[in-house]
C-alpha cells in the first residue's frame, strides 16, 4: 500500500507529492494529460519554433514562493530570467507607470503627488517580506505566524477593498496601475481583501521581480517532476481518474483538482455546491515578426504589460465580465512578452506574445477584434506584426485544463469571504468529508498562481495524518 496518491500534476499537485516524498513517504502521482504541468506548460501553439505558455507565463509568486525556495529546483533546470522592468502600464498619451524592482523608480513614475504615499505604503513591509509572505501564504491554520505584528499591519492595509486603499493616491497613474494589479485575479476592485492582492504583487516585484522561466513555464513543472522522481516518486501520465476505485490502495489521496471534480470522483455529493467559480478569460497566443511596437518606451523592456486606459475603464471591464454577463468592449488585458529576456522562445528576430482579457464564465464568443483594438491604442501597428495567432475562449481553456471550470483560470471566484476561506468556510480547507482524502488545488488557500503553496500546505495536513497512522 502506498502512503499517498496525488491526482493532478499541476504545480500544486507536484509540490504536494514532492513534500511528501522528501519526508520519506511513498508517493504516486496520476495525471490525465500526456505531460505534467497543469497551468504551467509550454507548447508550440502557432508555428514551429514558437514556444508559448498556454496559461501562466510570468511568475512573481513563483520566485517568492516559500515552498519553491526550499526546493533545489535550479538543480533540475529551472532558471529565472529577470526583464529590465517587471511590469509596465502604458497610457494613451505615450507615457507609462512602471512596477520596478526599485521602489523609488516605481514611485517616480506615478508623479510627484503620489511618490510619497506609495513609498509610505510599501516600504514598511519590504524588510520583513520573507516572513510576511510565508505567514500570508500559510494561512489559515497550517503554521503559526512568525511575525504576527507585521501580518496584522498588512491586514489592516489590505483587507479593505482596493478602492479604499487607492484613496491615498491623488492622480490616475498610481490608481490605474494598482487597479491592474488587483485585476490579475479577476476580482472586482471593490471586493474584500483586494487591497492585499495588489500589495502582494507590488511587494513581490520589489523583493525579487516578476521573472519568466527560461524556455517557458514548463521548466517549473519539469523541475518539480525531476526532483520527485529522484526522491522515488512515480508519475503516471495519460491516466484519467473517474472514481477513487481507479487508483491503487493508499493511506491518503490528494487531489489537485477543482472541488467539482473532487466531489464527482470521491462521491461527496453536494458538499461543494456553494463553491463559486469566477469569470473566464479569452486567451490569445501570438507569433510575431518582431517586438510589440509600444508607444511608451518603458513597455518595450517590461516582461509584463497591463492594458487599461484608466482605473474606471478597468473597473468597467471587470464588472462587465463578472457581474453583467457580457464581454467588455474595451477589455482589461494582461500581456507578457518573453522575448525581452528569453530569445530561445522564437526563431531569431521573431517573438511570442501572450495576452488575455476577461469574459463571462462559459462565454463562447470571439474577443479577438476587441483585444487587438485595445492593443492598437497603445502599440499602433501591432496587427502588422502578426504571423499567426492561437485563440482559446472559456470552453477551450476548460478542455485543456479541467480545473478551469467555465474558463476561470483562478479556479474559483476571488470575491467575498471566498477570497480568504476557500473552498468552504472552514479553518481546515485541505480536508474533505473523507478522512483520507485531501484537496490541494488553487481552490484552496492561498489561491491562484504558480507558487505551489496550496500543495505545500495540504501536504502538511497529509503528513500529520500519516505520522499519526504510523
Amino acid at each position: 500500500m502506498l502512503d499517498a496518491v496525488v491526482v493532478g500534476a499541476g504545480p500544486n499537485g507536484l509540490t504536494a507529492a514532492v513534500e511528501l516524498a522528501r519526508r520519506g513517504f511513498s508517493v504516486a502521482l496520476f495525471e490525465a494529460r500526456d505531460t505534467v504541468g497543469g497551468g504551467a506548460r509550454t507548447e508550440e501553439l502557432t508555428l514551429p519554433g514558437f514556444r508559448h505558455d498556454p496559461c501562466a507565463a510570468a511568475h512573481p509568486l513563483g520566485i517568492n514562493s516559500p515552498a519553491f525556495r526550499a526546493l533545489p529546483l535550479e538543480r533540475y533546470g529551472l532558471r529565472w530570467l529577470q526583464p529590465e522592468l517587471p511590469m509596465a502600464h502604458p497610457f494613451t498619451d505615450g507615457t507609462a507607470a512602471v512596477l520596478s524592482r526599485s521602489v523609488a523608480e516605481t514611485a517616480a513614475s506615478f508623479g510627484p503627488r503620489d511618490a510619497g504615499p506609495y513609498r509610505r505604503l510599501v516600504e514598511p513591509f519590504l524588510p520583513r517580506w520573507d516572513t510576511l509572505v510565508r505567514d500570508f501564504m500559510s494561512l489559515p491554520r497550517t503554521a503559526l505566524p512568525r511575525d504576527p505584528v507585521t501580518l496584522a499591519r498588512f491586514g489592516l492595509a489590505g483587507l479593505p477593498p482596493s478602492t479604499w486603499l487607492t484613496r491615498r493616491f491623488h492622480d490616475e497613474r498610481a490608481k490605474t496601475l494598482f487597479a491592474g494589479l488587483v485585476a490579475h485575479v479577476m476580482a472586482p476592485l471593490s471586493g474584500l481583501a483586494t487591497g492585499a492582492i495588489g500589495l502582494v504583487f507590488a511587494l513581490a516585484a520589489h523583493a525579487r521581480g516578476w521573472p519568466l522561466a527560461q524556455g517557458g513555464s514548463q521548466a517549473v513543472s519539469d523541475a518539480l517532476a525531476g526532483y520527485l522522481k529522484d526522491l522515488g516518486g512515480i508519475i503516471h501520465t495519460d491516466f484519467e481518474v473517474k472514481r477513487l476505485d481507479d487508483l491503487p490502495p493508499a493511506r491518503a489521496y490528494v487531489f489537485d483538482t477543482s472541488p467539482t471534480a473532487l466531489a464527482r470522483i470521491a462521491g461527496f455529493g453536494r458538499h461543494y455546491d456553494n463553491y463559486r467559480y469566477g469569470p473566464g478569460v479569452f486567451k490569445i497566443d501570438y507569433a510575431l515578426d518582431g517586438p510589440v511596437p509600444w508607444t511608451a518606451p518603458e513597455a518595450r523592456t517590461a516582461g509584463t504589460v497591463q492594458i487599461g486606459a484608466d482605473s474606471a475603464e478597468i473597473g468597467t471591464a471587470l464588472r462587465a465580465a463578472s457581474r453583467e454577463g457580457r464581454a467588455p468592449g474595451r477589455p482589461f488585458m494582461i500581456t507578457v512578452q518573453p522575448g525581452v529576456v528569453d530569445p530561445t522562445r522564437a526563431p531569431a528576430g521573431h517573438h511570442v506574445f501572450w495576452a488575455y482579457g476577461h469574459v463571462p464564465a462559459g462565454w463562447t464568443g470571439d474577443l479577438t477584434d476587441a483585444m487587438e483594438r485595445q492593443l492598437e491604442r497603445f502599440a499602433p501597428g501591432f496587427r502588422d506584426r502578426i504571423l499567426a495567432r492561437a485563440t482559446a475562449g472559456p470552453p477551450e481553456l476548460a478542455d485543456r485544463n479541467a480545473n478551469y471550470v467555465g474558463g476561470d483560470i483562478a479556479s474559483g471566484a476571488v470575491s467575498g469571504l471566498q477570497t480568504l476561506l476557500r473552498p468552504r468556510l472552514t479553518l481546515s480547507p485541505y480536508r474533505t468529508p473523507h478522512p483520507a482524502v485531501f484537496i490541494c488545488s488553487s481552490a484552496t488557500p492561498p489561491g491562484p498562481g504558480v507558487h505551489g503553496m496550496s500543495g505545500h500546505n495540504a501536504a502538511k495536513a497529509v503528513w500529520r495524518r500519516l505520522r499519526r497512522a504510523r
